[in-house]
């Protein structure tokens, strides 16, 4: 079923699974806000439905998880330098208050903005053709919440040269799972069922237990990632150039 334009949303009553894709194969899945509110109102719904006890993200082809806010979206800012609307800031399942463990399948590139839903996912699974990069420096952007999120599951040195090295390197998925970021990695035709498989095995359990277990586990760096998090939008603030010369940067290197 869709959960609206460019989010689609199946559930197997029967695993308990639920699989989120993000349904924009021909943008390399870039979000939309309207793609960001859809996802909200998943991540929100399925706290209320009993029958789904594991959940699934993926993205749509074999190109791309996702990359990232739709570079042609318009996005209003507020006036004030005190604030920033960030449209991803609460697209991943933790942000809505989901407690039910979350698997991404991570197929093809997944960069930027991808990252508010893999650091709110409780492990990745990688298929061997899918590459990690941040883009923001490249263009004249503060790498903020992506770097914060990242910074929970890479050691320190990867993400910094994640982070900094922007579109000049990629991590190949080989080197996400030798580093941690990635759990298991497999085939692009093996990279759904393995996700679901993993998925099935935790809808299996007591939900309960299961659930403690997420919350117990991420009480363990909450303190440290909230605090980060909210030094976030001023960094963006501070450190963005301009849109039209972020725009400029991104036609040179196009």
């Amino acid at each position: 079923m869709s959960a609206g334009p460019g989010v689609r949303l199946e559930r197997d009553e029967k695993t308990g699974v639920a699989v989120v894709t993000l349904d924009r194969p021909a943008k390399h899945n870039a979000l939309t806000p309207e793609m960001a509110a859809d996802l909200v109102r998943v991540w929100r719904a399925l706290r209320f439905d009993d029958a789904v006890r594991a959940v699934v993200v993926t993205g749509a082809g074999g190109a791309a998880f996702c990359t990232g806010i739709d570079r042609t979206a318009v996005v209003p800012q507020p006036p004030s330098p005190y604030s920033l609307d960030d449209p991803l800031v609460a697209i991943g399942p933790k942000a809505n208050d989901l407690w039910k463990p979350v698997v991404a399948a991570v197929n093809g590139m997944a960069c930027g903005g991808a990252f508010y839903l893999l650091g709110e996912a409780e492990f990745l699974v990688s298929s061997t053709t899918a590459t990690y990069f941040d883009p923001h420096t490249t263009y004249g952007m503060v790498s903020a919440y992506e770097a914060v999120y990242m910074a929970q599951r890479m050691p320190f040195g990867e993400v910094a040269r994640m982070s900094l090295m922007g579109t000049a390197e990629r991590l190949p998925a080989r080197r996400a799972y030798e580093i941690g970021l990635v759990s298991e990695l497999v085939e692009p035709e093996d990279l759904l069922p393995a996700a679901v498989r993993a998925a099935t095995v935790l809808a299996g359990y007591p939900p309960t237990a299961v659930e403690g277990t997420v919350r117990a586990l991420w009480s363990a760096k909450q303190a440290a990632l909230t605090q980060a998090l909210a030094g976030a939008p001023h960094l963006v603030r501070l450190g963005n150039l301009p849109p039209e010369q972020q725009a400029e940067l991104f036609g040179r290197r196009t």
